[in-house]
Order: C-alpha cells, then sequence, then structure tokens
C-alpha cells in the first residue's frame, strides 16, 4: 500500500497485512505520519512539556439540570 505523509509528502510503502494499512484503509478518518515527521513532533512537544508551559487544552461539559 503506497501512503503519504500529511506533512512532508513523502510517500513511503507499506505491507498490506500490517495493522497500520488496515487502519488506514478501514477509517479514511486516519492519517499517515512518515517516521522523521512523527519523531520530530514527539521530541518538540517533549520538550515543550518540559517548560512547564505547556498546557492540554481540555473543554469542560456543561452539566445540564436533566441528567
Amino acid at each position: 500500500m503506497r501512503v503519504k505523509c500529511v506533512l512532508c509528502d513523502k510517500i513511503d510503502k507499506l505491507d498490506d497485512h500490517l495493522p497500520l494499512a488496515k487502519r488506514l484503509r478501514n477509517r479514511p478518518i486516519h492519517t499517515y505520519m512518515c517516521d522523521e515527521c512523527y519523531e520530530r513532533i514527539r521530541v518538540r512537544t517533549e520538550a515543550r512539556k518540559e517548560t512547564g508551559l505547556f498546557q492540554l487544552t481540555v473543554k469542560k461539559k456543561e452539566e445540564s439540570e436533566w441528567l
């Protein structure tokens, strides 16, 4: 299966029987990132977490009176 990285547009070839290939084929909402882009994002995210300024934004759900 040929896949294209969403960030750098690099085209890779995946084995058709890998779980990642099956996930991409069966669920079109999932996207593919090459190993270099994935590693770059992981390293930068960890560096931002270490600064202490990184906050994960989670929306609070309003509780309804009807529940």
